[in-house]
Protein backbone atom coordinates (compact mmCIF):
# COMPACT_ATOMS: atom_id res chain seq x y z
CA UNK A 1 0.00 0.00 0.00
CA UNK A 2 1.30 3.51 -1.02
CA UNK A 3 0.68 6.90 -0.05
CA UNK A 4 -2.30 8.29 -1.32
CA UNK A 5 -1.74 10.42 -4.84
CA UNK A 6 -3.46 13.74 -3.22
CA UNK A 7 -0.86 13.35 -0.32
CA UNK A 8 2.27 13.11 -2.54
CA UNK A 9 0.74 16.25 -4.45
CA UNK A 10 0.14 18.02 -1.84
CA UNK A 11 3.94 17.99 -0.84
CA UNK A 12 5.20 18.21 -3.97
CA UNK A 13 3.02 21.74 -4.39
CA UNK A 14 4.58 22.79 -0.60
CA UNK A 15 7.83 22.11 -1.36
CA UNK A 16 7.92 23.99 -4.82
CA UNK A 17 6.58 26.76 -3.09
CA UNK A 18 8.28 27.09 -0.06
CA UNK A 19 11.17 29.92 0.43
CA UNK A 20 14.36 28.64 0.22
CA UNK A 21 16.97 28.70 3.01
CA UNK A 22 17.14 27.26 6.65
CA UNK A 23 14.30 28.44 8.67
CA UNK A 24 11.71 29.48 6.17
CA UNK A 25 9.73 26.72 6.68
CA UNK A 26 7.40 26.40 9.96
CA UNK A 27 9.56 22.91 11.33
CA UNK A 28 12.52 23.75 10.13
CA UNK A 29 14.18 24.82 13.31
CA UNK A 30 18.17 24.69 13.68
CA UNK A 31 19.87 21.61 14.35
CA UNK A 32 21.06 21.97 17.22
CA UNK A 33 16.99 22.76 18.78
CA UNK A 34 15.65 19.58 16.86
CA UNK A 35 17.56 16.32 15.85
CA UNK A 36 20.80 17.52 18.28
CA UNK A 37 18.80 16.85 21.18
CA UNK A 38 17.49 14.15 19.97
CA UNK A 39 20.52 12.45 19.14
CA UNK A 40 21.49 12.60 22.77
CA UNK A 41 18.03 10.42 23.68
CA UNK A 42 19.17 7.70 20.37
CA UNK A 43 22.70 7.35 21.39
CA UNK A 44 22.69 5.00 23.96
CA UNK A 45 20.57 2.65 22.35
CA UNK A 46 22.36 2.33 19.32
CA UNK A 47 24.00 -1.27 18.19
CA UNK A 48 25.87 0.11 15.65
CA UNK A 49 27.19 3.62 14.71
CA UNK A 50 28.13 2.59 11.78
CA UNK A 51 25.26 1.41 10.09
CA UNK A 52 23.65 3.43 7.23
CA UNK A 53 21.22 6.46 8.99
CA UNK A 54 18.22 7.31 7.10
CA UNK A 55 16.36 10.37 7.59
CA UNK A 56 13.09 9.59 6.96
CA UNK A 57 10.95 12.57 5.73
CA UNK A 58 13.86 14.44 5.53
CA UNK A 59 12.53 17.58 3.46
CA UNK A 60 14.82 20.50 2.75
CA UNK A 61 17.61 18.25 4.23
CA UNK A 62 18.19 20.62 7.31
CA UNK A 63 18.73 17.59 9.98
CA UNK A 64 19.79 15.10 6.80
CA UNK A 65 23.22 17.63 6.91
CA UNK A 66 23.39 17.63 10.79
CA UNK A 67 23.50 13.90 10.65
CA UNK A 68 25.46 13.82 7.97
CA UNK A 69 28.51 15.22 9.92
CA UNK A 70 28.21 12.89 12.47
CA UNK A 71 27.23 9.47 10.88
CA UNK A 72 29.82 8.02 7.88
CA UNK A 73 26.68 7.27 5.44
CA UNK A 74 23.21 9.25 5.77
CA UNK A 75 20.39 8.84 3.16
CA UNK A 76 18.16 11.72 3.64
CA UNK A 77 14.50 9.83 2.06
CA UNK A 78 11.70 11.48 0.79
CA UNK A 79 7.94 11.46 -1.17
CA UNK A 80 8.56 14.64 -2.23
CA UNK A 81 10.81 15.14 -5.59
CA UNK A 82 10.87 18.87 -5.06
CA UNK A 83 12.29 18.66 -1.18
CA UNK A 84 14.74 16.26 -2.60
CA UNK A 85 15.58 18.90 -5.20
CA UNK A 86 15.94 21.69 -2.20
CA UNK A 87 18.00 19.10 -0.25
CA UNK A 88 20.37 18.37 -2.90
CA UNK A 89 20.71 22.22 -3.56
CA UNK A 90 21.27 22.71 -0.25
CA UNK A 91 24.21 20.30 0.03
CA UNK A 92 26.85 21.11 -3.11
CA UNK A 93 29.43 18.72 -1.56
CA UNK A 94 27.00 15.92 -1.13
CA UNK A 95 27.22 15.17 2.53
CA UNK A 96 24.51 13.20 2.08
CA UNK A 97 22.87 11.16 -0.60
CA UNK A 98 18.88 11.62 -1.11
CA UNK A 99 16.27 8.86 -2.45
CA UNK A 100 12.65 9.37 -2.92
CA UNK A 101 11.23 7.20 -1.10
CA UNK A 102 7.44 5.91 -0.77
CA UNK A 103 7.71 4.24 2.67
CA UNK A 104 4.33 3.22 3.18
CA UNK A 105 5.34 1.58 -0.19
CA UNK A 106 6.86 -1.82 1.95
CA UNK A 107 8.45 -3.23 -1.41
CA UNK A 108 10.42 0.46 -2.05
CA UNK A 109 11.72 0.15 1.97
CA UNK A 110 12.80 -3.43 0.83
CA UNK A 111 14.45 -2.59 -1.99
CA UNK A 112 16.27 0.03 0.40
CA UNK A 113 17.25 -1.91 2.93
CA UNK A 114 18.30 -4.44 0.06
CA UNK A 115 20.77 -2.22 -1.15
CA UNK A 116 21.24 -0.17 2.52
CA UNK A 117 21.57 -3.60 5.23
CA UNK A 118 19.95 -2.88 8.49
CA UNK A 119 19.61 1.03 9.20
CA UNK A 120 19.02 3.25 11.91
CA UNK A 121 16.34 5.75 11.11
CA UNK A 122 15.63 9.07 12.16
CA UNK A 123 11.64 10.40 11.48
CA UNK A 124 10.70 13.32 13.12
CA UNK A 125 6.99 14.81 12.72
CA UNK A 126 5.48 12.32 9.82
CA UNK A 127 3.29 10.08 11.06
CA UNK A 128 0.95 12.78 12.05
CA UNK A 129 0.97 14.47 8.63
CA UNK A 130 0.24 11.37 6.81
CA UNK A 131 -3.54 9.91 6.09
CA UNK A 132 -4.49 7.68 8.77
CA UNK A 133 -4.97 5.02 6.65
CA UNK A 134 -1.14 5.23 5.58
CA UNK A 135 0.50 5.21 8.98
CA UNK A 136 0.79 1.87 9.94
CA UNK A 137 2.58 1.13 5.71
CA UNK A 138 4.84 3.39 6.56
CA UNK A 139 5.90 2.80 10.20
CA UNK A 140 6.05 -1.39 8.64
CA UNK A 141 8.44 0.55 5.86
CA UNK A 142 10.22 1.69 8.53
CA UNK A 143 10.73 -2.05 10.32
CA UNK A 144 11.90 -3.54 7.11
CA UNK A 145 14.65 -0.71 6.90
CA UNK A 146 15.26 -1.21 11.00
CA UNK A 147 15.73 -4.64 9.96
CA UNK A 148 17.68 -6.96 12.91
CA UNK A 149 20.14 -4.41 13.99
CA UNK A 150 18.87 -1.08 13.28
CA UNK A 151 17.69 1.49 15.69
CA UNK A 152 14.62 4.01 14.80
CA UNK A 153 13.95 7.32 16.31
CA UNK A 154 10.70 8.68 15.94
CA UNK A 155 8.91 12.08 17.08
CA UNK A 156 5.52 13.07 16.81
CA UNK A 157 3.41 16.02 18.50
CA UNK A 158 1.39 14.84 21.40
CA UNK A 159 -2.53 15.26 21.34
CA UNK A 160 -1.60 18.38 23.30
CA UNK A 161 0.02 20.04 20.38
CA UNK A 162 -3.47 19.84 18.37
CA UNK A 163 -5.07 22.77 20.20
CA UNK A 164 -1.68 24.77 20.28
CA UNK A 165 -1.81 24.36 16.75
CA UNK A 166 -5.86 25.28 16.30
CA UNK A 167 -5.12 28.11 18.35
CA UNK A 168 -2.66 29.61 16.54
CA UNK A 169 -4.94 28.99 12.98
CA UNK A 170 -8.30 30.44 14.65
CA UNK A 171 -6.51 34.06 15.98
CA UNK A 172 -7.71 36.74 14.51
CA UNK A 173 -4.99 37.36 12.59
CA UNK A 174 -5.19 33.98 11.04
CA UNK A 175 -2.51 31.00 11.08
CA UNK A 176 1.19 32.94 11.53
CA UNK A 177 2.87 33.33 7.80
CA UNK A 178 4.53 30.30 8.21
CA UNK A 179 2.08 28.09 9.01
CA UNK A 180 -0.63 29.38 6.48
CA UNK A 181 0.98 27.47 3.61
CA UNK A 182 0.80 24.18 5.48
CA UNK A 183 -3.11 24.58 5.75
CA UNK A 184 -3.40 26.06 2.37
CA UNK A 185 -2.12 23.02 0.37
CA UNK A 186 -4.30 20.71 2.57
CA UNK A 187 -1.67 18.98 4.61
CA UNK A 188 -2.68 20.40 7.93
CA UNK A 189 -1.52 18.65 10.92
CA UNK A 190 -3.85 15.45 11.71
CA UNK A 191 -3.96 14.04 15.34
CA UNK A 192 -2.80 10.89 16.25
CA UNK A 193 -3.44 9.50 19.42
CA UNK A 194 -0.52 9.34 22.36
CA UNK A 195 -0.95 5.53 22.50
CA UNK A 196 -0.70 5.17 18.75
CA UNK A 197 2.64 5.29 18.27
CA UNK A 198 4.15 2.77 20.26
CA UNK A 199 0.60 0.46 18.93
CA UNK A 200 1.86 1.21 15.38
CA UNK A 201 5.65 0.10 16.27
CA UNK A 202 4.34 -3.20 18.02
CA UNK A 203 1.73 -4.12 15.19
CA UNK A 204 5.30 -3.65 12.92
CA UNK A 205 7.41 -6.00 15.49
CA UNK A 206 9.29 -3.20 17.09
CA UNK A 207 9.90 -2.88 20.78
CA UNK A 208 9.97 0.10 22.12
CA UNK A 209 13.40 0.64 23.86
CA UNK A 210 12.87 3.89 25.56
CA UNK A 211 10.47 6.92 25.17
CA UNK A 212 9.61 10.36 26.92
CA UNK A 213 8.46 13.88 26.22
CA UNK A 214 10.36 16.74 24.50
CA UNK A 215 9.03 19.93 23.03
CA UNK A 216 9.21 20.09 19.11
CA UNK A 217 10.88 23.69 18.30
CA UNK A 218 9.49 25.46 15.60
CA UNK A 219 10.82 28.48 13.77
CA UNK A 220 7.89 30.45 14.46
CA UNK A 221 7.27 33.29 17.39
CA UNK A 222 4.29 34.35 19.08
CA UNK A 223 2.30 37.52 19.53
CA UNK A 224 4.54 37.68 22.41
CA UNK A 225 7.84 37.42 20.92
CA UNK A 226 8.63 33.81 22.03
CA UNK A 227 9.39 30.89 19.86
CA UNK A 228 6.48 28.54 19.83
CA UNK A 229 7.22 25.15 20.72
CA UNK A 230 4.66 21.89 20.45
CA UNK A 231 4.16 19.03 22.72
CA UNK A 232 6.15 16.11 21.46
CA UNK A 233 6.68 12.42 22.03
CA UNK A 234 9.94 10.07 21.09
CA UNK A 235 10.31 6.79 20.83
CA UNK A 236 13.34 4.69 20.39
CA UNK A 237 12.43 1.32 19.19
CA UNK A 238 14.01 -1.78 17.42
CA UNK A 239 13.83 -5.50 17.50
CA UNK A 240 13.89 -7.26 20.96
CA UNK A 241 17.48 -7.90 21.57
Amino acid sequence: MSVTSRYREAWEGFWREAPGGQGAVFWDAEPALTVGLHLALLEPHLTDRGLPLVDLGCGNGTQTRFLADRFPHVIGADLAAAALDRARQADPAGQASYRLLDAAEKSEAQTLHAELGDANVYMRGVLHQADPDDRQPLVDGLAALVGERGRAFLVELSEAAKPVLMGLAQGPAGPPPKLAPIFRHGIAPGEVADEAVPRHLRAAGLTVLASGELPLTTTEYGPDGARIELPSKWLVAGRPV
